[in-house]
């Protein structure tokens, strides 16, 4: 079994995205800029903006986190983000999810400019991406791609198993993975013989959002695991969605939580992020 180390893999590539975006502003003297938007006090949503700030500052970009209250009107975030899609210094615009409850979160995400888009979570981004011509991919399937990449792990001709069919996980990861001419299915909390159709799987995508879901049961031997899940259990520890110990005694690759995945997650949205400055450049 080899543990998916996503942590130095996310390391390694923002060490070469510092370096990049060194040469890009002693180019044309402009850093890449990504402002994100949290709404509320979500402990969770706190952590995450707070770790993408520290990468983002890490790479030598422009950062800026706008935190706004929870009671903020719908109205009054919109503006927000009408002010950064005409802000020329910022690159990327992300709104931290999930927004409270008395706003439409289509509706929010409708109004961020798609070029500074860099979840990939608008609907003209979300088109071009299924239509074979992605611009923006959100991120955290970006990421995985970028594991399977750094392991020698070709799709092509696996059976691939995606648990879970959110927008921001499931359907695009299984869109990427049929891109690379794997054969796929997504299963999901409802599938019937949901663990028979897993241990079908030589790639095995599980974010159901169920801490140890997936025990040794879904999962033929030397199969890939990737665990997207994030989970505290009743001691407050963070697990993935997957039952890590006895599944890596299977397992050919297995990503650990934490470690794995959410650490590429951010990796990808800077990439994305400095590729809309380059376009916004127009250097290509």
């Amino acid at each position: 079994m080899t543990r998916m180390d996503g942590k130095a893999l996310a390391a390694k590539l923002q060490e070469q995205l510092a370096e990049k975006t060194v040469a890009l502003k002693e180019q044309v003297g402009i850093e890449p800029g990504l402002v994100v938007i949290l709404v509320g006090d979500d402990p969770a949503s706190q952590v995450y903006v707070r770790n993408k700030e520290r990468s983002a500052l890490a790479a030598g970009f422009r950062s800026e986190v706008v935190r706004l209250k929870a009671s903020t009107t719908q109205e009054e975030l919109l503006a927000v983000i009408a002010h950064y899609n005409q802000a020329a210094e910022w690159h990327g615009i992300l709104v931290q999810l999930p927004l409270p409850a008395h706003m439409d979160e289509e509706a929010v995400l409708l109004a961020i400019d798609p070029s500074k888009d860099v979840d990939g979570f608008h609907p003209m981004n979300m088109g071009k991406f299924w239509s074979g011509h992605p611009v923006m991919i959100p991120s955290t399937p970006a990421g995985i791609m970028e594991l399977l990449r750094e392991y020698g792990i070709d799709p092509a001709g696996k059976k691939a198993v995606m648990i879970g069919r959110s927008n921001i996980v499931g359907k695009p990861m299984a869109q990427l993975l049929l891109d690379a001419n794997a054969t796929v299915t997504i299963a999901h909390s409802r599938t019937e013989n949901l663990e028979q159709v897993a241990r079908e799987a030589d790639i095995l995508v599980v974010a159901i959002g169920s801490g140890h879901f997936v025990t040794k049961d879904f999962v033929k031997q030397g199969a890939v695991v990737i665990d997207v899940g994030m989970n505290r259990d009743e001691n407050g520890k963070l697990i993935g969605d997957v039952a890590y110990d006895e599944v890596k005694e299977l397992a050919s690759y297995i990503t650990p939580v934490p470690g794995g995945v959410g650490p590429m997650t951010i990796t990808m949205l800077l990439e994305q992020t400095y590729q809309a400055c380059k376009r916004f450049l127009d250097l290509g």
